[in-house]
């Protein structure tokens, strides 16, 4: 029975490694899964998932002006899909979450999508929060914080290392701009001053 998925964690908890390995476990046994990214996240390249250890794919892309569910049954009307597989799926409209949806119960196909839960500012993305209402099923996928608790959080830093406490919600960026950390150190930073030690 086909479902919709929604595995979701902070940054850098190895989502994309997660869901490249998933696809290679469908294709390995002859199936054909379709891998989709948001065109707005291109850091491995246009059109490309990858993860940090080094392995990548290629996908189709989706803006928010994409109808999820035409995408989908136009694909199986050009071959079989056995399986959905969506990166950065914090990306994801409302109504794409809705067509997701749709292409579960009524195309009959399972529908996997990886992506962050909540922002630098501890609120929820919008696509994240009809997946956490729609999905059949959640699964963490989990990280650890520096002092080894679980990492739910992310802080965005700024160039002087400061945790940032405003700026839009989306800004594409890796190691380099964001860190994971358990609430309580997620807070500390919030709640930090540039002229504190």
């Amino acid at each position: 029975m086909a479902k919709l998925y929604f595995h979701y964690s902070t940054m850098n908890a190895g989502k994309s490694t997660v869901l490249l390995q998933a696809a290679h476990n469908y294709r390995e046994r002859g199936m054909q899964p379709i891998l989709l990214t948001a065109a707005l996240d291109d850091r491995a390249g246009p059109s490309r998932i990858a993860s940090r250890i080094g392995i990548c794919a290629p996908a189709q892309t989706f803006t928010p002006q994409t109808d999820m569910f035409a995408c989908l049954e136009g694909a199986r009307q050009q071959g079989p899909v056995h399986c959905v597989f969506i990166d950065e799926a914090q990306f994801l409209t409302e109504a794409q979450v809705w067509q997701l949806a749709r292409a579960v119960d009524d195309l009959h196909l399972p529908v996997m999508c990886y992506g962050l839960r909540v922002d630098f500012r501890g609120q929820l993305f919008p696509g994240s929060a009809v997946l956490l209402a729609l999905a059949d099923e959640m699964r963490e996928v989990r990280t650890i914080c520096h002092c080894g608790k679980k990492a739910t959080m992310v802080v965005r830093m700024g160039p002087d290392g400061v945790a940032l406490q405003e700026g839009a919600q989306v800004q594409i960026g890796g190691n380099e701009t964001y860190v994971s950390l358990c609430r309580r150190h997620w807070r500390a930073a919030m709640e930090r001053q540039p002229d504190q030690d």
